[in-house]
């Protein structure tokens, strides 16, 4: 079974999360770190799709809070296509090597997903764990990654509450 990764993008750090194989869960997979430029971090998120056998990339597209894409959101869709190239030449590489590469062949898709607020709403998740605010940093990006993924979890199989059987 495959996975999905959550991509939080940042130019200290990359975020990610992975979701479980029935894609109901995202959960923490670390961060990459970026070196002023998320860009630098791409091989290192490829590697990260091949070794856990991701089906689909979702990642992060920071809309301004009227819901418009700004200067972020346009970079964001730069690194997804710029993602999109590195795992067509990894797969093609792979053809020609026999290297540990993913057997599926294929690139998994790439989508984004709005990620408005989710580095407020990760801060407030460290918080409630009781994780003192000046050590928030090394978490708050994988975190982000997490919300990130579940919200595309969520709105690709529904929530688990509404599958349930209405009374009445």
């Amino acid at each position: 079974m495959s996975v999905w990764l959550g991509v939080d993008l940042g130019d200290a750090r990359v975020g990610l999360a992975l979701s479980d194989p029935e894609l109901t869960l995202a959960h923490p997979a670390g961060n990459v770190e970026a070196h002023g430029d998320s860009f630098r971090a791409l091989d290192a998120v490829v590697d990260v799709i091949e070794r856990s056998d991701v089906s689909r990339v979702v990642i992060g597209l920071p809309l301004l809070l009227n819901g418009t894409e700004g200067s972020s959101a346009r970079k964001a869709r730069r690194w997804g296509r710029s993602l999109g190239r590195r795992l067509e030449s990894s797969m093609q590489d792979a053809a020609t090597d026999d290297g540990n590469r993913r057997s599926g062949g294929a690139v998994p898709p790439i989508a984004f997903q709005d990620e408005r607020l989710t580095t407020v709403t990760a801060h407030g998740h460290l918080r409630q764990a009781s994780l003192d605010g000046r050590r928030h940093r090394p978490f708050v990006d994988q975190e982000s990654a997490v919300i990130i993924l579940q919200a595309a979890l969520d709105a690709a199989v529904g929530d688990p509450r509404e599958r349930e059987p209405h009374v009445g």
